[in-house]
């Protein structure tokens, strides 16, 4: 069930337009070069039918050549078959080589210890092992995991942590999901992945927007008032949005920080990982 919000003006909608071009230029830039420092040519990707795995695919084809893009279909028995079909249609556009691995049966056996398990616990399960198959598919093919990640659910802890969260690296992590949305279209990825409800694809019927309550389009407008334009709180409820929303929404924003940090070291020494020790990966 979303909530009913009176959209204050176009000017958002605007604002939150990006010059796609510019955009995948700088982002498979952006993958050649980790891919590089890494001492690595190729990439792992979980593709999953959506419109965010696409994207990562996309890029990570014209930044690293399809040949070094290996991508990695991981239905479980309740998957919807769209979402098989979906993911093929990149791999046939892009030329990638390709796994289907099926994670029905190592999920199962832990679901049935747990007879009371719930639909969450059994998406981040799945979620861990869809991680844990490109991981070992990581070291077997020789590439980094590429992420799949946007803005709007980094920013919201809509992820599961150590399972679609624990990648390599973050290409799209910087696009609100309207924006993702504008470079899909312009990167030509099929319209059947354009058209289809937003789903992590855990749970029969499950959709993102369900989940959360509200559609992208409405989360997209605050979290760029509150994040990039550095709005307070009330200030963006001064804007239009519904005060119940923008609170929760920030709420929501501040308690999943912990997932978009490494785990925090106690300090006891001069120079501690994380803290005083921060040079960057090129720093040789």
């Amino acid at each position: 069930m979303s909530v009913t919000l009176r959209t204050p003006n176009d000017s958002l909608t605007e604002r939150l337009a990006i010059n796609t071009d510019l955009a995948r230029k700088v982002l498979s830039g952006f993958i050649g070069d980790e891919i590089r420092k890494a001492g690595m040519k190729r990439a792992v990707i979980g593709l999953s039918g959506g419109v965010d795995s696409a994207v990562s695919a996309y890029l990570s084809a014209e930044a690293l050549g399809a040949e070094n893009v290996l991508a990695v279909r991981m239905p479980y028995k309740s998957s919807s078959a769209d979402s098989l079909s979906d993911a093929d249609k990149v791999i046939q556009a892009l030329g990638l080589p390709s796994l289907t691995v099926e994670v029905t049966g190592m999920a199962d056996p832990l679901f049935a210890q747990f007879p009371d398990i719930t639909n969450l616990r059994k998406g981040n399960v799945l979620a861990r092992l869809r991680m844990t198959v490109l991981y070992d598919q990581s070291a077997a093919w020789g590439g980094l995991v590429m992420g799949t990640g946007n803005k709007t659910e980094i920013l919201l802890g809509y992820s599961t942590i150590y399972g679609d969260s624990g990648v390599a690296l973050q290409p799209i992590g910087d696009l609100y999901k309207t924006q993702l949305r504008q470079l899909a279209k312009a990167l030509n990825v099929p319209d059947s992945i354009l058209q289809k409800p937003p789903s992590a694809d855990l749970w029969a019927g499950q959709t993102d927007e369900d989940d959360l309550g509200y559609t992208y389009a409405d989360v997209d407008q605050v979290l760029f008032l509150l994040v990039d334009e550095r709005y307070t709180v009330n200030e963006v409820i001064d804007e239009g949005f519904d005060a119940a929303f923008v609170t929760g929404v920030w709420r929501r924003v501040k308690a999943n920080h912990f997932k978009r940090t490494m785990p925090n070291i106690a300090k006891l020494s001069r120079r501690t990982v994380g803290h005083d020790f921060l040079f960057l990966r090129d720093w040789a």
